[in-house]
């Protein structure tokens, strides 16, 4: 951890006035589009980031220092979205186990994904594997998983003039 950050840290777990609001506006921007990216709601992604806050708020006497405080908040971000996450999910499934299921999407080729890099938030797979307490190589194999999902969604979708939109 670099030294600024340290002394920030040691400000806020004395609470001296500003010192949160300092650490807040340092990470707010990158807490908020990962809130919003993951929920897919510009509201949702406002009220989770308050909640993200809250919580490192909370759990900062327990931060020790051990990676960078962006990683840390980062990673108690993550951890919040995916549990707002499995909630709304576990309510999705309430609502729809009644209907069937269509069949699996076919798999389309497609040009090589580059796995070396992680597009969003300019983050390195050693750093989301950090991040995410898992292997690199499992960072690399969910970016794969999840670019081919979404390609395999792209190719099923209908067009634009199906959907009762125009191309103009």
């Amino acid at each position: 951890m670099k030294p600024e950050e340290a002394d920030l840290i040691d400000r806020c777990k004395r609470q001296e006035p500003g010192a949160f609001e300092e650490l807040y506006r340092l990470h707010a921007g990158r807490v908020y589009n990962l809130a919003c990216r993951m929920t897919g709601s510009l509201s949702d992604g406002e009220d989770l980031m308050q909640d993200i806050f809250v919580q490192v708020f909370r759990k900062l006497d327990g931060f020790k220092g051990e990676s960078a405080v962006g990683t840390w908040i980062y990673r108690l971000a993550t951890n919040q979205c995916l549990d707002y996450l499995r909630g709304r999910e576990a309510k999705a499934r309430k609502l729809t186990d009644s209907i069937e299921h269509e069949g699996a999407l076919p798999v389309h080729a497609t040009r090589p994904v580059r796995a070396d890099r992680v597009d969003v938030e300019g983050f390195e797979h050693q750093e989301v594997a950090s991040i995410l307490g898992i292997a690199e190589g499992t960072s690399k194999s969910q970016v794969h998983k999840a670019r081919m999902k979404i390609r395999e969604y792209l190719v099923a979708a209908p067009p634009l003039e199906a959907a009762g939109r125009s191309r103009a």
